[in-house]
């Protein structure tokens, strides 16, 4: 039985034709608290949302000051209006999102889209009572999508993880190396009784 927080390595043993494995004990290193909470969805999450709140509560537009270069986009590329682009770039806000009610409501994923709605008929609610900010259903539908997309990746994530952890890995304690060939006899030929 290992002590807690020790891990072990499996080390080769050489007896008889086959080779086995024996533990060696392994001090786990402890992680740093900033790196813990560098790896939680949740701290990942809270801050995504200050920033969320910064960007659609804003009193101003926040692409107020991106119209030219906009402009000279679509010239360049005329196929990327303003329309298409701010489209884009509300799907591209609410993937984050998504993706991390996803990660973390693991078990109950289903409320991570009811959730996403919700939060972003709510911001749109919250830029109709600003006097520079105009509310759209677009808006709604754009971050809609980029939730849903971001559920999906959290989902492939997760699909993916499983399938690496069900791969099964050689059991080291009952891992054995193949007999080597044994050199064959040489055998003579007999000669044969000669009948007549």
């Amino acid at each position: 039985m290992r002590a807690p927080g020790v891990h072990s390595r499996p080390q080769p043993r050489r007896r008889g034709a086959t080779l086995s494995f024996q533990e060696t004990p392994i001090a786990a290193t402890p992680r740093s608290p900033a790196r813990t909470l560098a790896r939680d969805p949740r701290a990942w999450l809270a801050l995504y949302l200050g920033a969320l709140a910064l960007i659609a509560l804003w009193p101003t537009p926040v692409d107020q000051g991106a119209g030219p270069l906009l402009q000279a986009i679509a010239r360049v590329a005329p196929a990327l209006t303003y329309e298409r682009v701010e489209f884009a770039a509300n799907i591209a806000l609410f993937v984050p999102f998504g993706l991390l009610l996803a990660l973390i409501m693991r078990s109950r994923r289903w409320l991570a889209l009811p959730i996403a709605v919700a939060t972003t008929v709510l911001v749109e609610l919250a830029q109709g009572l600003l006097p520079q900010r105009t509310p759209s259903v677009f808006d709604v539908i754009a971050n809609t999508a980029g939730a849903c997309l971001g559920i999906v990746v959290a989902t492939v994530l997760d699909s993916r993880r499983r399938r690496q952890a069900q791969t099964p890995v050689a059991d080291a304690e009952n891992f054995s190396l193949p007999e080597p060939p044994r050199p064959q006899e040489a055998t003579t030929p007999t000669p044969h009784a000669v009948t007549q």
